[in-house]
Formats: C-alpha cells, sequence, structure tokens
C-alpha cells in the first residue's frame, strides 16, 4: 500500500485526506494553518507538519495531493518532483501554460507521474454518457449545452470563474468528444464581483459539434447540468444527482423527396449508473498510475490541454 500525504487541507484537501484513508496509507498532511491541520490530522489517525520539507525530511512519502491555492501548484510541486513524489495537482494545473509545462516536464525527467484533479472526468454518469457517445447511442452529436452555475464560493480567490469552473466543462468536452475545440467564441463580466468575472457565456466549435458553456457565481441555486443532441437522441445529465436520462428520437421522413419529417414520441430510458464518488475514483486511478507505471486519466499533458483551452477562452473574452 502506498504512502501518501495531502499538502493543503482546506476546502477540497480535507476530503483528499479523507478518501485517502480510505485507500491508501495516509501517512500526513500539511498546511499553513496549524490548527486546521492538526484537527485533519486527528480526525484521520495520521501526522501532521506545518511545511512540506519538514514532512518530507521525516517521513516515507510515495505520493502526494497537492491541494493549494493556484498560484502556488508550481512551486509546490515543483518541489514534490524534485523529491522524487509522484503528484496530484488539484485543477487547474497553473494559471498560465509556462508554468505547467515546466511541471509536465520535471515529472517526465524524474520520471515520476503527474495527474491533474478535473475530478469530473470520473463522474460515473459522465463516464456512462461518454461510453454511450462512443457506440453512438445519439447519433451524430451535434450540440452539448453545459450549465454550472451557483453562488461565488468562499474561498476562491485568486481564479476567475472561467480558470475555476469553466474549465470543469472544457475538460468534459475534450473527454466526451476526445478532441480540441477549433473555434473559440465567449463573453464575460462582472456582476457582483469587481476584481474577477463572475460570469461568463462560452461557444465552442469542435469537429460537427457545437458547445454551448454558462458558468457563473450569481445564480441563487446550484446547477451543474449537461444536455446532449443527437441525431438519434437527447441525453440530459444530472452531475451533483448522478442521473442520466435518454430520450431515444423516434422519427421519419414522410417521403424521399422533401425535407418533410414526421416526429413520434420519444422512447425515454433512465439509464442505469452505479453511483460511486467522482474523488475517490480520481485517487484511485492516481494511485493505479503510480503502482502500475502507466499515465493517469488525467495527465499532466491532458491538464496543459485544457488549460490552454481555458485560456483561450479568456482571451476571447478580452477581445484577443
Amino acid at each position: 500500500m502506498l504512502n501518501v500525504a495531502v499538502i493543503g487541507v482546506g476546502n477540497m484537501g480535507k476530503h483528499h485526506a479523507r478518501v485517502y484513508s480510505e485507500i491508501a496509507n495516509l501517512v500526513a498532511v500539511c498546511d499553513l494553518d496549524e490548527r486546521l491541520g492538526k484537527e485533519i490530522a486527528r480526525r484521520f489517525k495520521c501526522k501532521f507538519y506545518p511545511t512540506y520539507k519538514e514532512m518530507f525530511a521525516k517521513e516515507k512519502i510515495d505520493a502526494v495531493s497537492i491541494v493549494v491555492p493556484t498560484i502556488y501548484h508550481k512551486k509546490v510541486a515543483l518541489d514534490c518532483i524534485e523529491q522524487g513524489k509522484h503528484v496530484l495537482v488539484e485543477k487547474p494545473i497553473s494559471n498560465n501554460l509556462e508554468d505547467a509545462r515546466q511541471m509536465v516536464e520535471a515529472a517526465r525527467k524524474k520520471n515520476v507521474r503527474i495527474a491533474v484533479g478535473h475530478v469530473e472526468r470520473f463522474n460515473p454518469a459522465v463516464q456512462k454518457l461518454r461510453e454511450m457517445i462512443k457506440n453512438k447511442d445519439l447519433g451524430k452529436i451535434t450540440t452539448i449545452v453545459a450549465r454550472r452555475v451557483g453562488v461565488c464560493p468562499p474561498q476562491i480567490k485568486d481564479a476567475n470563474v472561467i480558470i475555476d469552473t469553466a474549465v470543469h466543462d472544457i475538460d468534459v468536452l475534450r473527454f466526451l468528444l476526445e478532441e480540441d475545440p477549433t473555434k473559440i467564441h465567449a463573453l464575460s463580466g462582472k456582476a457582483i464581483l469587481r476584481q474577477r468575472d463572475d460570469y461568463a457565456d462560452i461557444l465552442l466549435k469542435f469537429d460537427g459539434t457545437d458547445a454551448f458553456i454558462q458558468v457563473n457565481w450569481i445564480t441563487p441555486v446550484k446547477i451543474r447540468s449537461l444536455a446532449v443532441t443527437g441525431t438519434e437522441g437527447y441525453a440530459e445529465l444530472n452531475y451533483i444527482t448522478q442521473e442520466l436520462t435518454l430520450h431515444k428520437s423516434n422519427y421519419r421522413r414522410i417521403d424521399d423527396f422533401s425535407d418533410v419529417v414526421k416526429f413520434g414520441t420519444p422512447k425515454e430510458v433512465k439509464v442505469s449508473i452505479k453511483n460511486g464518488e467522482p474523488l475517490k475514483n480520481e485517487l484511485m486511478n492516481f494511485l493505479d498510475a503510480v503502482e502500475n507505471n502507466r499515465e493517469p486519466l488525467v495527465s499532466g499533458k491532458e491538464g496543459l490541454k485544457t488549460l490552454e483551452v481555458a485560456l483561450k477562452v479568456i482571451d476571447s473574452c478580452n477581445g484577443s
């Protein structure tokens, strides 16, 4: 069993610690907030260190989750990689491409695994939808609409809504369609926040598929949904409940010489999903990649590609 640690045990990091305590040997956690760090260490029966350098000096650690603010990802990741530790960096991999490239290259040189925490890929409903798309259950995919809206998360202080929130859906679209967008058009603005964009509407053009992403931190209710339209059906996905509903098209042409199409009642199917915690699936995939010396589902290169699209979205919003 691998010895693991978590660097940063705030809002998301504490969940990494919880899951690791169930699936691996959680040796230690570290955080600048000593009170918080000691509480998490007590809760999950591991050691606490105020710095990761002290932790590495005193403990044998194989792999770490880095769950610190995005602006510190590069420094912490490079320090861990230099020590020969396999790393999972929470999304996004960085806030700029140069830092992300340095992290990926450092991991390659040290022959350690680097994964990026795009957790929605591990949602069982998303993985089932990807399977359905690959099997052509929906026919040719024409349109995908994603909505990820809600109130502003108080712990996010160093990123706008595109880098923090839309990056989830950008990554899911890349995962579902297995390609990168060829055209990007986006608008964003500040509705409530003064320093950072808190809403954005994003149109991505893929090969034969148009995708629309709506994200904001101003809607008073939390919505996490995805709708996929194809020539043979329509699917609705709820990230929160992990429900996936398929509406199978039922239509026929009136004759061979016109565009008149008659639609019948669609067949509705509640797709069977074996529910599971996406974060647990993600961390298990990371540890499996480390133990078996193979690429994780969301490698550093994959995280880099998703970040590149997100930054192009920001450029489009700025008129570049």
